[in-house]
């Protein structure tokens, strides 16, 4: 993959409509790079996800920049942004909303929850209890809420970036296979290079996380990331693309250390992101490497293993299972 913060010559796509929208890309791109240093493999992957319209979840130690990176996501889409602290006590209407007596009109009135946002940070979600954790699962798969038998729709931009610390699992409520399996991809950021913190240091003197991250003017305006989103639906994916992906599924199912497969819904999440990972590498059209480079994410937030770790799995399954041959498709 290709560790490059600008590609001047990417995001080429068909119509006029998507053209100038492919400059905004780059823009937001070198954005979150500025302020998630060293991390521009991280950044693809997490523009990938908010393209391809899944979830994301973030397995990491405290401060590594998940809170600055959801932030700055939402301000250069021009959304809102909304965090949620999870803890054992936090109930599902704190979460998705809840109706209120007004004693005046003498009718029930829906106050909204921090769902109600374009990007909304759930912070250590696995210390929220199950129940609050499940109330989650319709907002994610559906972009909808149900309170009071009422059903609410939510932005159609409605992106969820969890976090879990992986450190300290006192007090925790291990997240459901069927919660999980809504997240298209889980990363791990890790610490940053020693001269990306150095560079840290120094942008610090000059200005605050948070005044760099609320004073940038947003980058997209009101429908662009639909547009964005639709275009990365349209990317070609080949027969032969579709074979690979079956193949590399059915050896997760057949797996002797895998307890639980990915699932056809999973095959899905992960051709979406194939289509985006191609798109921001330039491409309107899926090859095997965008497959093999975002194996990782998609799959192991999803396998269910004996012991817990999925990635040497994975590892293992990209390297047995054959890789086609693949030529692109001739330029019509």
């Amino acid at each position: 993959m290709q560790q490059t913060v600008e590609r001047d010559s990417a995001l080429s796509t068909e119509g006029d409509a998507i053209e100038p929208l492919t400059d905004a890309v780059n823009v937001i791109r070198r954005r979150l790079n500025r302020v998630l240093r060293g991390k521009e493999e991280a950044i693809e992957l997490v523009l990938a996800c908010l393209l391809a319209r899944g979830h994301l979840l973030l397995e990491d130690k405290p401060g590594l920049g998940k809170t600055t990176l959801a932030k700055a996501l939402a301000q250069s889409i021009g959304g809102t942004f909304a965090r949620v602290q999870c803890t054992p006590d936090l109930l599902p209407g704190d979460v998705t909303g809840f109706n209120v007596y007004n004693q005046r009109t003498q009718q029930f009135e829906f106050r909204s929850g921090p769902v109600f946002s374009d990007v909304l940070l759930a912070d250590e979600i696995n210390r929220a209890t199950p129940r609050t954790q499940s109330s989650l699962l319709e907002a994610m798969a559906e972009r909808q809420v149900t309170v009071d038998t009422v059903q609410h729709t939510l932005s159609r931009r409605f992106f969820v970036i969890a976090t879990q610390n992986p450190v300290d699992e006192h007090g925790t409520y291990p997240l459901p296979e069927a919660q999980l399996d809504r997240f298209a991809m889980k990363l791990s950021l890790g610490y940053p290079g020693r001269e990306d913190e150095r560079l840290m240091l120094q942008d610090a003197l000059i200005t605050s996380d948070e005044s760099s991250v609320a004073d940038e003017e947003p980058v997209l305006e009101a429908g662009q990331l639909d547009a964005l989103q639709h275009a990365v639906a349209q990317i070609h994916v080949d027969a032969k693309i579709h074979d690979y992906l079956l193949d590399v599924g059915e050896a997760t199912r057949r797996h002797k250390q895998v307890i639980l497969g990915i699932s056809p819904r999973g095959l899905l999440t992960w051709q979406r992101i194939a289509q985006a990972h191609a798109f921001l590498e330039g491409r309107q059209f899926v090859v095997p490497d965008d497959l093999q480079q975002t194996a990782r994410p998609v799959l192991s937030v999803r396998l269910g293993v004996e012991h817990g770790n999925a990635l040497p799995i994975v590892a293992e399954l990209l390297e047995e299972v054959p890789v086609p041959a693949y030529q692109a498709p001739a330029r019509s």
